[in-house]
């Protein structure tokens, strides 16, 4: 069962080269049938590890090193059900708004970069 749905802002700083970039990720957590709850990502309409491990982390565009991200930014997505929610019938011929299946993938990466600045000192999560 599908306990939460969010946009995170995913931002990275390479300690290498100290590029910064960010990426945003699909995130869904789960309970499963034993009360275990499981966070999936995707990335682009794409299945991912957890960009806030090492096996998740993509690596930088510069240089090549991977480094763990930080949450900067969040964004839930109401779950279907509330009462007081408006809601639109959609046609059995699934003819609502049809141009949504050509319409172009909103990319992870297509939002404004973090601004250039001052080099960050490594953190103690980073790994190396």
């Amino acid at each position: 069962m599908i306990t939460e749905l969010a946009v995170e802002r995913v931002e990275f700083t390479c300690g290498t080269c100290w590029y910064r970039w960010s990426v945003d990720y699909d995130v869904q957590r789960n309970l499963d049938g034993r009360g275990d709850e499981w966070e999936y990502f995707y990335r682009d309409n794409a299945a991912v590890p957890s960009p806030y491990t090492p096996e998740g982390a993509p690596p930088c565009e510069h240089c090549g090193r991977h480094w763990v991200g930080h949450l900067v930014a969040r964004r839930p997505v109401p779950l279907p059900g509330a009462e007081d929610a408006p809601r639109s019938r959609v046609p059995a011929k699934g003819l609502l708004r049809p141009e949504r299946h050509l319409a172009p993938l909103l990319e992870a990466g297509d939002h404004a970069q973090p601004a250039p600045g001052p080099a960050p000192g490594p953190r103690s999560t980073d790994p190396v």
